[in-house]
């Protein structure tokens, strides 16, 4: 059999695995151990890549920012701050519907660009957002889809490790990246919001109103709830990164040790609810961890497969007019997406694709961008949907379930896609007349 056969195949016993329950990591770990002892000469080198790529995952710099993020928002849901923050919100918008799963989009753009991670997002969202829209009774489909889609901007937003990552590949302008994932990645968010509010339009019982609240009720709780020291805290954290005071993972440490402040100056601090919020970060970051282990080595089977490359090689040799040329490669990161982590897809794929699109005459810089919205539109799309899983496992919130609710934002991702396609200009046409 040829190297692409054994990787269909492969794909296929990943599918079939995934419907027998057996945990998503373990299920990329397995087909990509078992068929790289195929693909290579010598099969006792894929229980090396299968230890190397688990430990260069726990071990990697771009993993040690999530668990501090993380503890931050497991700080703030156990110590009730996260309550007080979305009650405050609730209060302030007048009782309007879908007021909760529309500001956690807010809250995971400023999270996103504080930590870069899509996993550590939905699972700061999932702890402290989840909780207070089940209170209000919004449907779990609306809540987990709001979160999962959500957590996808965070590779868009600045810092964002995916675009400097392109950008170091592509030896493209990180700024102009940065700008143009900020153009995108804003325009997403709004799109998001409508996105909730027309489903809440449709579906009142999705997402119920909240009780309107009098001037004084809103006075004293944005006195006396969190939102405004949630917000300096995301201010200081956000602003000292920016500013070079401190690198991501400070930043992380700063994040957590001003929410204990905070829990401190509110009269909520214990140990048991301190000991409570480490454990549950400490559960999900092996969680996370082992999916981000198991999408390494099911890359790597994938990579010897070599389909990347002859996917690559029958696209260039395709002539075809460039939209649709662009519908092809789109849908060949959007199944990518969906099983594999950005980072590995970007570093596999960009030496074959880039030379096509500067051939057909589109920018660098919105292909990067493109790349990244499309990739976060495999992130929350079934099988694997990383985004989807994490929300799953932190709200026991069936994946099904989840899925469901994550439909209406995939189209909300098309149409941003499809305008990006039309008119790329969007995109690149103000990076590269400022920078």
């Amino acid at each position: 059999m040829t190297p692409a056969v054994i990787g269909v195949i492969g794909i296929i016993v990943f599918c079939a695995l995934l419907f027998t329950g057996l945990h998503v990591s373990l299920c990329m770990i397995l087909t990509g151990t078992v068929g790289c002892m195929f693909l290579l000469s010598n099969p006792a080198s894929a229980l090396t890549f299968l230890t190397d790529d688990i430990i260069s995952t726990f071990m990697a710099y771009v993993t040690s920012v999530a668990p501090m993020f993380m503890l931050m928002g497991d700080i703030a849901a156990e110590s009730g701050l996260g309550t007080d923050l979305f009650t405050t919100i609730s209060k302030l918008s007048g009782g309007r519907r879908g007021v909760l799963a529309s500001a956690s989009q807010v809250v995971c753009t400023i999270f996103g660009a504080i930590c870069g991670s899509g996993s550590a997002t939905a699972s700061m969202m999932s702890r402290v957002a989840y909780p207070e829209m089940k209170r209000y009774n919004y449907l779990d489909s609306l809540s987990t889809g709001a979160i999962s889609s959500g957590a996808s901007l965070a590779t868009l937003i600045p810092p964002s490790l995916p675009l400097i990552t392109y950008g170091l590949i592509a030896s493209q302008s990180i700024g102009k990246l940065f700008m143009a994932g900020i153009l995108t990645g804003l325009p997403l968010m709004v799109l998001f919001i409508v996105t909730i509010q027309l489903w809440a339009v449709f579906d009142p019982k999705a997402a119920p109103p909240a009780t309107k609240a009098t001037a004084r009720e809103k006075l004293e709780s944005l006195k006396n709830g969190s939102l405004l020291q949630i917000s300096g805290l995301f201010v200081v954290a956000m602003g000292g990164l920016f500013a070079g005071w401190f690198t991501p993972t400070e930043a992380g440490v700063v994040g957590v040790a001003g929410m204990i402040v905070l829990t401190i100056l509110s009269k909520r601090f214990n140990f048991g609810m301190l000991m409570r919020a480490i454990n549950n970060t400490l559960v999900m970051s092996v969680v996370i961890y082992m999916l981000l282990a198991g999408s390494e080595v099911f890359n790597k089977f994938f990579t010897l497969s070599r389909i990347p490359i002859a996917l690559g090689q029958k696209v260039t040799g395709l002539d075809f007019p460039p939209l649709v040329i662009i519908l092809i490669i789109t849908v060949i990161y959007f199944l990518l997406g969906t099983a594999i982590e950005v980072l590995p897809i970007m570093l596999l794929t960009t030496p074959i694709f880039l030379p096509i699109i500067e051939n057909l005459g589109y920018d660098p810089i919105w292909f990067g961008v493109y790349m990244v919205v499309i990739m976060g539109l495999g992130a929350i799309s079934p099988p694997v949907g990383m985004s989807c899983f994490v929300t799953s496992v932190v709200t026991d919130v069936p994946i099904s379930v989840v899925f469901k609710g994550s439909i209406p934002f995939m189209g909300t991702f098309l149409v941003c896609a499809v305008l990006m396609a039309v008119f790329p200009g969007i995109t690149s046409y103000l990076p590269n007349l400022l920078l």
